[in-house]
């Protein structure tokens, strides 16, 4: 594929974690381990934005590219369009938003959702999805769902069960043995020119009630389309039970770890 741009946002500020960016992980601090992770894909460039010089400071100590962003983004997609913007790219290229607190995300999933977006030329977005196997995740209000037509293009995201099963789900909920019922994976990747649309749009009212800034492209009729994941994707870190999570399964997967 050509080349596309890995943007990772690392704020400073966290109310569980504070500085969760700079958190040791394995005598490294965590962003230098989502950049490894970006490194192993085919991007030809990749950028930490942030809002802290700690941060710039601590990306430059490692050999990677950071650059400041305001700090009053009301969220991540304004974020990267600001970098977007600094960088000056293309309206074509194309930008994969890798979470900062995701170390152990893998590199295919990072190429799958940009190699996607490449071969959808109508499509704005592009993001993944898991089956869910069990009814407990389908409704679960964290667990975000998403729902596909048959180009693969998101008819929806919701917090919802979706879609609803009128027959089964009137008695006792069970799954059926399809792959209509999706997790969707919150990673993106975008083309620039949509990027610079987006920060001029409202919230919509969908996205509003079910605070999902995705469903603002779907309001202004841009398509989203949905790949299944061919990895499984790693929860990222949110909490200390996470950091400590990914702790010891770096450590005992490093080499000649326990």
């Amino acid at each position: 594929m050509t080349g596309f741009v890995v943007v990772i946002p690392a704020r400073y500020g966290s109310s569980r974690l504070p500085g969760k960016p700079l958190l040791e992980i394995d005598g490294r601090p965590m962003v230098a381990h989502v950049w490894q992770r970006a490194s192993e894909s085919a991007a030809t460039r990749i950028v930490v934005a942030t809002d802290d010089q700690r941060i710039v400071e601590a990306v430059n100590a490692f050999g990677g590219e950071a650059i400041m962003t305001r700090a009053d983004h009301p969220s991540g997609t304004d974020r990267l369009a600001e970098v977007a913007r600094c960088l000056k790219l293309d309206d074509d290229t194309i930008v994969v938003n890798v979470q900062g607190d995701e170390p152990l995300l893998p590199a295919a999933l990072i190429d799958q959702v940009a190699v996607r977006l490449e071969e959808d030329a109508q499509a704005s977005i592009a993001t993944l999805a898991e089956p869910i196997g069990d009814v407990d995740t389908l409704f679960n209000p964290n667990v975000v769902k998403v729902v596909r037509d048959v180009h693969g293009r998101a008819l929806y995201f919701s917090r919802a069960p979706i879609p609803w099963d009128r027959e089964g789900f009137t008695s006792r909920p069970a799954l059926l043995d399809t792959d209509a019922w999706l997790r969707h994976v919150g990673l993106y990747a975008y083309r620039a020119g949509f990027l610079a649309e987006y920060v001029d749009w409202l919230p919509s009212p969908l996205e509003q009630l079910e605070q999902l800034e995705q469903l603002r492209a779907l309001h202004h009729g841009h398509c989203i389309q949905v790949a299944l994941s061919t990895e499984p994707h790693p929860a990222g870190v949110d909490t200390p039970d996470d950091l400590q999570r990914v702790r010891q399964y770096i450590e005992r997967n490093a080499p000649g770890g326990k």
